[in-house]
């Protein structure tokens, strides 16, 4: 019997679920990005190819892994995979959880798979092209929950989130 890392998904979204626009996050937080940090820190991290252009490199301190259609695609520190079946199935052994991180399809297609949502909502309304899936909060337990206030750092009230599937 195989031990199923725990699948979990790091996102921030703004009100209307918007991720991005034109392969670019919506706003610059700090404290989100060092929350996301902080979260995922040690943890295999999986995300498809455009959300790693987005990046730009691969995350220190973490296992990094990109989904692509691209059978060619090579990417010093980063191991690729063609599905995200085929990164769960390399990452089954793993003693930490898996986070998905991105983007909306790979978001998409593992979130029924998902037992732990890391979801930070920026208290804004964007302009976007990219979504996180509609999901039932029904379906889902508030672990924790921390409102947080603009400053002059971060632009946008926003709350951090840890929600387990019931």
């Amino acid at each position: 019997m195989t031990n199923k890392p725990k699948l979990c998904i790091a996102v921030a979204v703004g009100e209307n679920l918007a991720i991005g626009k034109n392969n670019q996050l919506l706003w610059h937080m700090p404290a989100d990005l060092k929350f996301f940090k902080q979260t995922t820190l040690g943890h295999p991290i999986v995300m498809g190819r455009k959300t790693f252009d987005s990046v730009g490199k691969p995350l220190p301190n973490r296992r990094n892994i990109v989904i692509t259609r691209d059978p060619e695609l090579e990417i010093e520190g980063v191991e690729i995979v063609n599905s995200l079946d085929e990164a769960l199935e390399i990452t089954k052994n793993e003693e930490k959880p898996v986070f998905i991180v991105g983007g909306a399809e790979i978001y998409r297609q593992a979130l029924p798979k998902t037992d732990t949502l890391y979801l930070t909502t920026i208290h804004h309304t964007f302009d976007a092209d990219t979504f996180f899936p509609e999901f039932d909060r029904n379906e889902w337990e508030v672990i924790n929950k921390e409102p947080h206030q603009a400053d002059e750092k971060n632009k946008y009230d926003y709350t951090f989130e840890v929600l387990r599937r019931k």
